[in-house]
């Protein structure tokens, strides 16, 4: 008796060509196929039509509450169009339950308040950090554009996500800090102009006339920065206090988005290199220096 196989309701002889059962095998998987597809097409178009609807609704009330957020005093953060999204698809997942999938949007319900607690052990930071980042929108305290400095680091803050708050720094680096630790820290908000401030000391001569040196120094520092410096915000002149060597000093300079303070800094320093009303490095080694503090003492 020859031996055969059934596969489909299609009963196959083994001892025939090996082709001839290939392809009675892939006709037979292809009518299974095209069997299910009829049977279960209505519930793919639903859930390709919820899918499509969800998606475009998702993207028009995204864009229509940018557009409101920023006609409003509310921030404009991420945190709160995800939140709207998120609802969305959530409700466009509880149509489609019950009628392709079979299973009770009650159901599901039931299980989720089941193993809630287990959940909210297992996702504790990351709701932490969404409360967080609610919290920090709601009450304002942190806001998109904001300056802040926070555990030595600053930056402006870029956006406020559902984990994280997302912060440039002035070398263009991305900063990631959790929402929770915005809420448990404590923070500083400064000014742009206090952001970008960054300073040359230097060592004017004891015997130099002090207004026109400072002004002097002004101007060649805002001569050598001026393709780098905040316009509205000139460089100050600051003297504080006497050195044997002469009167200390320093000049404060503003740096405008998107300029690296070490390289204001270079350039004003170079071009404050070789003034005469200013003590420098090789007159104090060659003992000029001494002479100076000699005669101011």
């Amino acid at each position: 008796m020859n031996p055969t196989v059934n596969f489909a309701g299609t009963s196959i002889d083994t001892n025939k060509d090996p082709m001839g059962r290939s392809e009675q095998a892939i006709s037979s998987f292809s009518d299974a196929v095209i069997y299910w597809f009829r049977q279960n097409f209505g519930k793919i178009i639903l859930l390709i039509v919820v899918a499509v609807c969800a998606a475009l609704i998702s993207k028009i009330v995204a864009a229509a509450m940018r557009r409101a957020l920023e006609r409003t005093n509310l921030p404009s953060a991420s945190i709160f169009v995800n939140i709207v999204r998120a609802l969305i698809w959530i409700f466009a997942a509880a149509t489609v339950l019950q009628p392709v999938f079979g299973i009770n949007p009650s159901t599901v319900v039931a299980a989720l308040g089941v193993s809630g607690l287990a959940l909210s052990f297992g996702l504790k930071d990351t709701i932490a950090n969404i409360v967080g980042g609610f919290g920090l929108m709601v009450s304002k305290v942190v806001q998109p554009g904001d300056i802040i400095t926070i555990q030595g680091t600053t930056g402006t803050v870029r956006d406020v996500t559902w984990r994280h708050t997302i912060v440039i720094d002035r070398t263009g680096n991305q900063l990631l800090i959790p929402n929770s630790i915005l809420n448990t820290t404590a923070l500083e908000k400064i000014t742009e102009a206090g952001e970008a401030a960054t300073t040359v000391p230097f060592t004017l001569r004891g015997d130099a006339e002090i207004a026109k040196s400072s002004h002097s120094i002004a101007q060649v520092v805002a001569h050598a920065t001026r393709n780098m410096a905040m316009p509205s915000n000139p460089p100050i002149v600051q003297f504080q206090g006497f050195t044997p060597y002469g009167i200390k000093g320093q000049v404060v300079m503003f740096a405008k988005q998107g300029v690296i303070a070490a390289d204001m800094q270079d350039a004003a320093t170079r071009a404050l290199a070789g003034q005469d009303y200013l003590v420098q490095e090789a007159e104090l080694q060659s003992g000029k220096g001494v002479d100076q503090a000699n005669r101011l003492l």
